[in-house]
């Protein structure tokens, strides 16, 4: 049965619950289908009728605040450049070629508010960060926010460094390769591997080319973190290259999923996905749902899913920060790389993708095969973790066994995985420690604004 190496491991239940996902699958497709094919018209129809009905069922709504206006103006930003041109960033983009041919998207904002840079694409001669987003996200979740202070890149740019922002290969800013076009099989054909040998080295090459800078700081959500743990542990030179690697909400072994029947259904079989999904972008149906449905309707499904799937109740991000953020959540990325996650969470360790996929389900013996990890513990470079201690995704003493023994940790109470990037106080308990320990590996800065640095504190 080398075809099905799920065969015997589920239930009863999981395979109905497998012929159930099936059938949706099927439903959202055909619809999908025929969407594509209604007029504009239609579609406002339905996303009127959507309002309508949630207007309906909900309390009457309050007075505007000033926090709702700010939402409804980046709900309707279309891209990086329009959010940070409502609080007056001017940004550069920039691409990427990596080594095996993708074109990858990267956007700086090199200056204040008000600053004027007379050479675009050049050195600023300021520090340099880097930010790279998580899974399923582009470079927008970072600035989506209804308040600039509470926008870590904005807040980073007014201390007086030159900001990066990352893309990783298929998202909204990175759809293209010199080798194959987005409706190939192969164009999808890629996991976390890639990512670490090749979207993170090359971006960083190209910034330290472009800014003439040594060394640059790096700062990671989610599988963002993870890349990082993984090219910086398989890139020896690397590590020389980067002064701080600072772990937002990090990802590396993570237990499993709330919601069991997926959990044990995927850890049985991770590939399960590939039959679902194909073998091209996954979840690409978010954007029809989010184009019919009024947006505090869809932002009630993402934090239903959200709960459902992780068990976060997001009560430390406004509503009206959900409404405009969750617009920008999603972006493209492969099935392929959620198998990998799968298979990490199986195996408990941060391994490689594992090719053997239809091996068969008993081994000859214990050791016979096993997929080759990431050697984190040989990372060089300092490590500064910060994550919530309600955030599922997260087991710190399993993540500080596998990373070297100058990791730093903190922990902040009651935050879960997104409220390090929207909660509504990150300008008060996330962005101060990292401009703490930003201010400890790079020179004094010229800034009107004070910067404590009273050292890292281990937990």
């Amino acid at each position: 049965m080398p075809s099905l190496p799920f065969l015997g491991r589920l239930s009863v239940r999981d395979y109905a619950t497998l012929i159930f996902g099936f059938l949706f699958l099927a439903f959202e497709s055909l619809l999908h289908i025929i969407i594509l094919f209604l007029p504009k018209p239609v579609i406002n129809w339905f996303y009127r009728r959507s309002r309508v009905l949630f207007n309906r069922i909900s309390p009457p709504a309050k007075a505007h605040s000033e926090e709702r206006k700010a939402g409804e103006r980046v709900l309707e930003a279309r891209d990086f450049g329009e959010l940070c041109s409502l609080y007056g960033y001017t940004h550069e983009e920039h691409v990427v070629l990596t080594k095996d041919g993708y074109l990858l998207g990267l956007h700086r904002l090199p200056s204040k508010v008000g600053e004027k840079k007379l050479h675009p694409g050049h050195s600023t001669g300021k520090p340099v960060v880097y930010l790279h987003h998580g899974l399923l996200m582009n470079s927008e979740v970072w600035v989506c926010l209804t308040d600039a202070r509470r926008a870590l890149p904005f807040v980073l740019a007014e201390q007086g460094y030159d900001v990066w922002l990352g893309n990783n290969r298929g998202n909204k800013y990175s759809k293209k390769s010199i080798h194959h076009g987005p409706n190939s099989p192969k164009f999808w054909d890629f996991s976390m591997d890639d990512f670490a040998w090749h979207d993170i080295p090359d971006s960083i090459n190209h910034i330290l080319d472009v800014t003439k800078a040594d060394k640059l700081s790096y700062i990671g959500f989610s599988q963002g973190t993870a890349q990082a743990f993984a090219a910086l542990s398989i890139h020896p030179s690397l590590n020389d290259k980067v002064n701080i690697f600072i772990a937002l909400a990090p990802a590396m072994s993570p237990p499993g999923l709330a919601a069991p029947i997926v959990d044990g259904l995927m850890k049985a079989s991770p590939t399960l996905l590939f039959l679902f999904f194909g073998r091209k972008s996954i979840l690409s149906s978010a954007t029809m749902w989010q184009s019919i449905l009024y947006p505090p309707i869809f932002a009630s499904l993402i934090d239903r899913s959200l709960n459902w799937l992780f068990n976060w109740r997001s009560d430390n991000i406004s509503q009206e920060q959900k409404i405009a953020a969750y617009a920008h959540l999603y972006s493209f990325a492969s099935v392929k790389s959620v198998v990998h996650w799968f298979q990490i969470m199986r195996n408990a360790a941060f391994q490689m993708y594992d090719d053997d996929v239809l091996s068969p389900v008993v081994r000859t013996t214990i050791s016979s095969y096993r997929p080759a990890r990431f050697p984190t513990r040989n990372i060089v470079t300092p490590i500064f973790l910060l994550y919530g201690d309600c955030d599922s995704l997260v087991h710190i003493d399993t993540m500080l066994a596998q990373l070297p023994p100058h990791t730093v940790s903190k922990a902040l109470n009651t935050y879960e995985h997104l409220d390090i990037l929207w909660g509504k106080d990150v300008d008060k308990d996330v962005i101060p420690k990292v401009l703490d320990v930003l201010h400890e590996y790079n020179a004094p800065l010229d800034t009107d604004i004070h910067i404590k640095s009273n050292g890292l504190i281990v937990d």
